[in-house]
């Protein structure tokens, strides 16, 4: 019996070697350095997409704030009320009603409230938009202007319902969450900012940065511009192991290994772990059903990092840049490569995607398996922004493809345009947009998803474009 205990011990204490080993030897691989210092004179501003999320990504920058004497605000898109099956399990009973899901929405609020409070925040900190979980996307994707609010499909509201909220009875359009973010930044004016990353596989984590991109170029010659430090929660298979590791380091997913993202670390005390550790279990609602998830971002870091924005130059015309455009030539060198980002599994290949503005027009090039049946389709999102046009009115643009016939939305609305070209290869596709169909913008926010039949295969993570 002792031999037997003895040798579960080694082997627990081995494999918890290796495991730590490892994630410093991954960290230093990766070249992570330390997040700056904050002080005193700083004005945090956490952007949560949900009640948790700034408990799981930002509770230790919190805590290290407030005790650095710096200003302290989080601000939550969605009261989480979207979340049906983990309240199923808190609550064990079905919540189908209307009324529920807002009851939903305010146990989550109150846990939101319970946790910042544990961490040092008090309710005065805290501000809650209370848009519509798991449509922040759709609703910056179609929903502005004069189109009738989203609905939200579980809880069949078009309106803000929380009365203690922000903007009670806002409706569910994208001008709504855009003026109350601007609102919030023009209030606080932040000098550090920490939202949810364009990467995360979450829809209403990419809404949220997505509107945070829009809402600092508008407000460009009001506010001076803060850093930005985005954290990612949801990424398949990461992090691992599940359950709390205290013990672990938090690193980068392996997909991103390659990527140009340059990520920056935040160390935890240990009294500042076991205070995240406390924040997370106030989530009672979400950790009955997923604290194996939950608790594995407690660990001895946290994680920031974005990618750098591609500038592209426009060029002479295609048949003269084609060669480098495509980077198979051995006539120049990597600077007449417009831009390259890495891609990693896409259609089960590991391949590129590279644009260029090329007569007036960008044109997306990827890198596809060879044969690639009819089965696969493709959904390509150009979202531009213009100083001369206010956003609300600028096209938000969808391309959905499959196999070599594509259709274009604008909004919610399929729409015919001149000069959109789709050519499909044995490797590779290229989109070609005109620049005017996306309202000749300054900078476009652009990603793409794979699909296999009407499921989801394959993403990449969003990316803002800057034509000069």
């Amino acid at each position: 019996m002792f031999k037997r205990l003895s040798f579960v011990l080694l082997f627990f204490i081995l494999t918890v070697g290796y495991c730590l080993t490892g994630s410093i030897v991954w960290a230093q691989r990766e070249g992570i350095k330390a997040i700056e210092p904050i002080t005193q004179d700083d004005r945090i501003l956490i952007l949560s997409p949900h009640p948790d999320d700034e408990t799981i990504g930002c509770a230790g920058i919190i805590q290290q704030a407030l005790s650095a004497g710096a200003q302290v605000r989080v601000v939550y898109l969605t009261n989480g009320d979207h979340n049906q099956i983990a309240f199923i399990v808190y609550e064990k009973r079905l919540t189908l009603r209307k009324g529920e899901f807002i009851h939903m929405g305010e146990v989550r609020r109150l846990e939101a409230i319970k946790a910042m409070k544990l961490l040092g925040l008090s309710e005065k900190d805290l501000i809650f938009l209370g848009y519509p979980d798991f449509g922040t996307f759709t609703i910056f994707s179609k929903y502005w202007q004069d189109t009738k609010p989203f609905k939200s499909l579980l809880t069949r509201i078009s309106t803000v319902p929380y009365k203690e909220n922000l903007s009670f009875g806002a409706p569910y359009k994208g001008e709504s969450i855009l003026s109350d973010i601007k609102r919030v930044l023009l209030d606080y004016k932040p000098n550090k900012i920490f939202v949810s990353h364009p990467a995360d596989t979450n829809v209403d984590h990419k809404a949220l940065y997505l509107f945070l991109q829009v809402a600092l170029r508008d407000l460009s010659k009001e506010l001076p511009p803060p850093k930005v430090y985005p954290y990612l929660i949801h990424c398949v298979g990461w992090p691992l192991p599940r359950h709390y590791h205290p013990e672990l380091n938090l690193t980068p997913p392996k997909q991103f290994s390659d990527s140009q993202i340059n990520w920056l670390g935040f160390s935890l005390t240990p009294e500042q772990l076991n205070k995240k550790h406390q924040a997370i279990l106030c989530y009672k609602s979400q950790t009955e059903s997923s604290a194996f998830y939950l608790l594995s971002f407690g660990r001895r870091n946290e994680l920031f990092g974005d990618y750098p924005a591609i500038t592209l130059e426009k060029q002479m015309s295609l048949k003269e840049k084609a060669v480098s455009f495509f980077g198979f030539s051995n006539m120049y060198d990597d600077s007449d490569i417009d831009a390259l980002v890495d891609l990693d599994n896409l259609l089960g290949t590991k391949g590129q995607v590279s644009y260029a503005v090329v007569d007036n027009s960008i044109l997306i090039r990827i890198e596809k398996a060879e044969g690639l049946n009819r089965k696969f389709s493709l959904m390509l999102y150009l979202f531009g922004y213009s100083d001369k046009i206010p956003f609300t009115e600028m096209p938000k643009i969808r391309i959905l493809s499959k196999h070599n016939k594509y259709k274009v939305f604008d909004r919610r609305k399929m729409i015919k345009t001149e000069g959109t070209s789709l050519e499909l290869k044995s490797k590779e596709l290229i989109f070609k947009v005109p620049l005017e169909i996306l309202g000749n913008p300054e900078f476009i926010l652009t990603s793409i998803k794979a699909y296999r039949g009407v499921l989801p295969v394959d993403a990449i993570a969003f990316r803002k474009i800057e034509i000069k």
